[in-house]
């Protein structure tokens, strides 16, 4: 079965920034999708913030059974309407892959409940990533460690809910540690974010990290049908009830009348 991806890129950077431009001269979206491509039960497309609706059209989500996200720039200017399609998407079962400064995505945080929050460096040292669950399905092939030259530091505390499952740790050059691969699952939808990934550095382009990203798109299809139910809240009459039982009170709402929300 192939998996049907969609990196979603901010896509700013690469049009602002001499460096990035450099690097991902036709986008981190794309280098990225490039790299999934090439395995052969993933097929990836992209997707940007400066399309109409930012590529991520209902039509467009409904075909989707992964999503990866990198955003940083202007996380405000994701409409609130696509984040709550594509927060319904993942409560239906399609997976999420949110990629380094997009801890602070309107998307992630919504799913989160938390501020998303952590300490920051962007001074292009070590980074040294630790798989501390290598026999997880996102760390097939993932060495014990692995070390990324240059990166932006990110540090604890990182303000999210509790993980299901914690995959990777870093370590960076100047002391700080982060948790760095953590997954959640949110209804049916399976949630994976990674840490590295700061634009003004290759990270995409290293073949490490590029079987992470593989991985964790095959751990995050979900390849039962979606539930395309999950948000009803349906008001059950009386007569309806699965046992025969009898009015005993008072009610606010008529039989099938729809609830306060």
């Amino acid at each position: 079965m192939t998996i049907r991806t969609v990196v979603w890129g901010e896509n700013i950077h690469e049009h602002t920034n001499a460096v990035v431009g450099g690097l991902y001269p036709q986008g981190m979206h794309t280098t990225i999708a490039d790299a999934l491509s090439r395995h052969p039960d993933i097929s990836a497309s992209t997707a940007t913030l400066q399309e109409p609706e930012h590529g991520l059209s209902q039509a467009r989500l409904d075909e989707t059974d992964v999503l990866l996200w990198w955003g940083h720039k202007d996380h405000g200017a994701v409409s609130d309407a696509v984040v709550e399609r594509v927060a319904k998407r993942v409560y239906e079962g399609m997976g999420l892959i949110v990629l380094h400064s997009g801890h602070f995505a309107k998307v992630f945080k919504r799913l989160m409940g938390t501020p998303c929050a952590l300490k920051w460096r962007e001074a292009g040292e070590r980074e040294r990533i630790w798989t501390v669950n290598p026999g997880h399905p996102i760390a097939a092939g993932i060495p014990e460690q692995f070390v990324l030259e240059n990166e932006e530091m990110y540090g604890e505390f990182f303000s999210v809910p509790e993980p299901l499952e914690t995959v990777f740790i870093s370590w960076f050059a100047g002391g700080e540690v982060f948790r760095s691969g953590l997954t959640w699952r949110r209804g049916a939808g399976n949630i994976f974010y990674f840490r590295p990934g700061h634009e003004t550095y290759p990270t995409y382009h290293n073949p490490t990290i590029q079987q992470v990203l593989i991985n964790a798109v095959r751990w995050a299809h979900n390849p039962q049908a979606a539930l395309k139910n999950v948000e009803d809240a349906p008001n059950v009459p009386v007569e309806q009830a699965l046992e025969p039982i009898t009015e005993r009170g008072p009610k606010l709402h008529a039989a099938g009348e729809a609830g306060y929300r």
